[in-house]
């Protein structure tokens, strides 16, 4: 039997649909749920999971007490065991650790977890290089290297395992970031260890780079272009240091880390969330253009800071209607990786796979791949 170690941090993630800009912080998960927010983290885990379905009854799943892990594997029919009780239906990061260092007892295979930057860190903080970790992307924030792309492609790095096929292993680093300053718009990352990941390169995201385009000529041209091609269409402009510097272009206040909402190149909301935009859109269906970048180092264009893009507002948009902006050394610095969408949604990850234009000068574009690894 393959031993597979399973936490799932069911919070992780919760505030990005509200514009929390992530789910640490006392209260913080409490209020992103009054205001409508939906916990994904089990959603995101069950993707990685039916991957495995066919090998099920070759995989023992050591996990965690309620939606922490043991309500996904016995709905999904794995054999399992609870090696953590938690003392209440509030989780922490306590039991994350608590779980994590009871893992390293049982000496699982492959411990694999659902989370963010934080739950990365936790885990970091009692397994260390003790075994082999892969995280399933739930959080609003991913800087570490620990990451598979999508849900799905943590699956498949799983069953590749499972399936004695060979896998190399290689050191990932474990980031994050101060949330409070990210909430601020600051964004100060800080390397806390490294952990054990399976090197599937297709799979596994990179560290993601920070720091703002250094050709200020070059981002000069980018937003010239799209603002003279900008006309009473409703543009939504996504997070990051390319798009911020379309706002300062254009004159108006942004939310580095957030999403705004500009018409006529005026301000109409700043730091919008994900129900406010689904608003402004219905308003002006077939009238909206969205406007974002990718992550630098990663690749990312959907599913990394930007969880206000629900799969339902992308499609609202219409991938037409798409506009990515990116300098050419960005792109170069991917090694050409394809831009990667990790909406949650698996149909509309297919229809955005292809080749985008994406926007690196004043009118000049090249064509560029995006895939979802699945």
């Amino acid at each position: 039997m393959f031993k597979l170690g399973l936490i799932i941090n069911p919070i992780a993630g919760i505030g990005g649909s509200v514009a929390f800009k992530g789910s640490d912080g006392h209260g913080v998960a409490e209020q992103a749920i009054s205001l409508g927010a939906k916990p994904m983290a089990n959603i995101r885990a069950e993707q990685a999971l039916k991957v495995l379905l066919p090998y099920k009854d070759s995989i023992e799943v050591y996990t965690v007490k309620g939606d922490m892990g043991e309500n996904l594997v016995e709905s999904l029919g794995f054999h399992y065991c609870v090696i953590h009780q938690t003392e209440s239906a509030t989780t922490t990061f306590e039991d994350t650790e608590c779980a994590a260092k009871k893992m390293c007892d049982t000496d699982v295979d492959l411990l694999l977890f659902a989370g963010g930057d934080g739950t990365a860190r936790n885990i970091s903080h009692q397994v260390g290089d003790h075994f082999p970790v892969l995280g399933i992307p739930a959080g609003c924030k991913i800087h570490s290297g620990v990451y598979a792309v999508t849900p799905t492609a943590a699956g498949r790095i799983v069953e590749l395992m499972v399936t004695n096929q060979l896998v190399t292993l290689t050191e990932a680093d474990v980031m994050d970031i101060d949330e409070s300053l990210f909430r601020e718009g600051v964004v100060k990352a800080k390397r806390y260890g490294e952990m054990q990941v399976p090197a599937e390169l297709r799979y596994v995201q990179a560290t993601k780079s920070g720091g703002k385009e250094s050709d200020e000529l070059v981002l000069q041209d980018i937003a010239a272009h799209v603002i003279d091609n900008m006309d009473s269409e409703l543009f939504i402009i996504g997070s990051g240091s390319t798009t911020a510097y379309l706002m300062e272009e254009l004159g108006l206040p942004n939310t580095l880390l957030g999403v705004d909402v500009v018409q006529e190149q005026q301000l109409l909301k700043s730091d919008v969330t994900e129900s406010q935009l689904w608003n402004y859109v219905q308003e002006n269906v077939g009238n909206v253009k969205l406007v974002i970048t990718l992550i630098g180092g990663q690749g990312h264009i959907f599913g990394r800071g930007n969880q206000q893009l629900s799969p339902r507002i992308i499609r609202a948009v219409g991938k037409e209607n798409i506009v990515i902006i990116a300098t050419k050394s960005k792109l170069t610095a991917l090694d050409s990786r394809p831009l990667i969408a990790d909406t949650g949604d698996a149909s509309l990850d297919h229809a955005l796979s292809g080749f985008m234009p994406v926007v690196t000068g004043y009118n000049d574009q090249v064509y560029y791949p995006v895939s979802s690894p699945q």
